[in-house]
């Protein structure tokens, strides 16, 4: 049995009914990849949504999957648009169910080559000229080989001046930033974002909030400097947040471990206090739910999840929802 047949198995255990079924969603956060023993493509995701939940439209998040094997480095990345270009032609055949799948893409691009990163956005565009909407680079850094063992990444890149001629290159032709960073790091984006006031930035899964390794134990302190983070950057409202990315082991939260996934009470109970804070500083209408499947999926299954979100908004207005569920990803990824 492999690995996503053993996941699969343990998740059955706790799989709910969908609630509000006819809240229409748009998923603004999944990957597609074929790796050893973890396959999560096409009939995997169809199989996620048609749990119940209304998921009109889905985003995909470049994840490193299907680069180029030849051809220059900063080229590579290309790869993994035309194969996602290919899936979503395959879901708008309306043969995998009613969820438009990849409505828009995110890609890869290596914004520390400053201006040389234009050729490579150029083709990035030119390989799905209907649906790439921006790129995901990755600078999340820690000192602790336990947070991120192996990166390539160095402290403070988001303040580095090839970053940010980059960044401006991505500007210039309209992109989007889906900014990956940890919660330690939320000032620099929030300097980035004063720098850049009329870029879209999307911060991934509520800015990483740390409970491993050194942040392990210490969740009151993580929570106290996370908000401080939180609360600059919601200052720039060319800023939207992604709500979601508890199931990442990062977080600390350890429900992979268990013999029984979470029920979406227990996953609201503990993901309450994050999700309200990001609310109250950014606004209903600067907020969108997201899965992070499949990476969540090591945590719990799909619908337990947006059962989790719709209980944790149980008492916004229906606008409110109909903004951080759907209107929200449509406006900031231009669907």
């Amino acid at each position: 049995m492999d690995m996503s047949t053993q996941r699969d198995v343990w998740l059955a255990q706790t799989v709910e009914d969908a609630m509000e079924p006819g809240l229409p969603i748009c998923d603004p956060h999944h990957h597609f990849w074929d790796r050893d023993g973890d396959r999560y493509m096409l009939e995997q995701l169809t199989e996620d949504v048609s749990g119940g939940h209304n998921i009109a439209q889905t985003v995909f998040i470049e994840c490193h999957s299907m680069y180029r094997a030849h051809g220059p480095d900063e080229m590579r990345s290309v790869g993994e648009i035309e194969f996602v270009q290919g899936i979503a032609a395959q879901s708008a055949s309306g043969q995998y169910g009613p969820t438009e799948v990849a409505a828009g893409i995110v890609g890869n691009a290596n914004l520390m080559l400053g201006s040389a990163v234009q050729p490579a956005l150029e083709a990035l565009i030119a390989a799905s000229s209907n649906r790439f909407r921006g790129i995901r680079f990755s600078c999340g850094w820690d000192a602790s080989p336990q947070v991120s063992p192996g990166s390539p990444n160095t402290p403070g890149m988001l303040m580095d001046s090839r970053l940010r001629e980059g960044f401006n290159c991505l500007r210039n032709l309209g992109l989007s930033f889906d900014a990956l960073v940890y919660h330690t790091q939320l000032a620099d984006l929030a300097d980035l974002a004063g720098a850049f006031p009329d870029a879209t930035i999307i911060l991934n899964h509520i800015g990483r909030p740390l409970g491993v390794g050194p942040y392990a134990g210490k969740r009151d302190e993580v929570f106290a400097d996370w908000q401080k983070g939180i609360a600059a950057v919601a200052e720039h409202e060319n800023v939207v947040v992604k709500l979601g990315g508890f199931g990442n082991v990062i977080s600390g939260y350890d429900w992979h471990q268990r013999p029984i996934p979470p029920t979406s009470t227990e996953l609201a109970d503990t993901i309450a206090p994050w999700i309200m804070y990001c609310i109250e500083q950014f606004g209903p209408e600067r907020c969108m739910f997201e899965s992070n499947f499949p990476v969540d999926k090591n945590s719990y299954a799909y619908t337990n999840g947006w059962n989790a979100f719709k209980r944790v908004t149980a008492g916004f207005s229906d606008p409110e929802k109909a903004a951080m569920f759907q209107g929200t990803a449509v406006k900031a990824y231009r669907l």
